[in-house]
């Protein structure tokens, strides 16, 4: 039994959008932490939340992950960016485990010219000031495509973080298909080697997510355009080894393609359907 879910709009509240996973036959959902270009977020009442966490026990939900805002750079040198990335991340880890949420993920950052080892030494004090080790919800870096000055493309860069912060048995990993492909890993002819090297590096056990999506740009281009699934350079049967793969089938699968609802209700169905689960309605 698979788990997929799709990154989901949360601007009608929580239930509002635990209901619509389950009318889009999703078995899960992502969701941003916050506004994904500003600063702001909802409180949510105690009703709302009962009703969120009463739709999501009914229906049996997999891992709900919540996404850190894009403004967010816990790697930059210039004190009111870091600042603020450093208090999004700690409020957010805060809200997210209030609210049950199993993983928060979020993208490591950009050094901005200061260099990779003083981006990930920024990165790990930032973590460090925001991780308690009293949470449930479990913190994961994602595999980044390496645009730019993007610290978090090469998994020892990744282990680097892990390793350095205080409370390293609250940091995950989140794979991203279409990063990992534009950053150079093969995921198309040579995914078992790829996954041997994440094993190798980080550990296999570390890994919690995987954000599903094809890729506009080519193999190794450093370049971070998601395409709809089979749309794109990695193409539908690789998205579909990955899934299928004994080492990853067990994981929550996120679609983060360039779609509406609509799209998403149709791209899991038709997931579903190539990997053999039947389709059933839900409300």
């Amino acid at each position: 039994m698979y788990t997929i879910g799709t990154h989901m709009s949360i601007a009608g509240g929580l239930a509002k959008t635990a209901e619509n996973v389950v009318k889009m036959n999703a078995d899960t959902m992502q969701i941003f932490s916050r506004n994904p270009r500003g600063s702001s977020y909802k409180t949510y009442l105690p009703e709302e939340i009962e009703r969120f966490q009463k739709i999501r026990k009914d229906h049996a939900f997999g891992p709900v992950l919540a996404h850190a805002p894009y403004t967010m750079n816990l790697a930059s040198a210039t004190e009111k960016t870091y600042e603020f990335a450093c208090t999004v991340i700690r409020e957010d880890i805060r809200r997210m485990d209030e609210l049950q949420i199993e993983n928060l993920v979020f993208h490591p950052g950009s050094h901005t010219g200061i260099g990779e080892e003083a981006g990930i030494a920024n990165i790990i004090r930032g973590l460090d000031q925001a991780i308690t080790g009293s949470e449930n919800i479990t913190v994961l870096l994602e595999t980044m495509s390496g645009k730019g000055t993007e610290i978090g493309y090469q998994f020892e860069q990744l282990k680097e973080i892990r390793d350095g912060v205080q409370h390293p048995e609250r940091i995950g990993i989140c794979l991203d298909t279409c990063h990992v492909f534009a950053a150079g890993y093969d995921i198309v002819h040579n995914l078992d080697g790829v996954l041997e090297e994440f094993d190798r590096i980080l550990g296999l056990p570390l890994l919690r997510a995987v954000h599903l999506n094809d890729s506009m740009m080519p193999f190794d281009s450093r370049k971070d355009r998601h395409a709809v699934l089979g749309g794109g350079e990695i193409g539908l049967e690789a998205l579909l080894n990955v899934m299928r793969h004994p080492k990853l089938k067990d994981l929550p699968f996120y679609l983060e393609t360039p779609l509406d609802d609509a799209g998403h209700k149709d791209e899991i169905a038709r997931l579903k359907e190539y990997l053999g689960e039947t389709r059933s309605e839900h409300i």
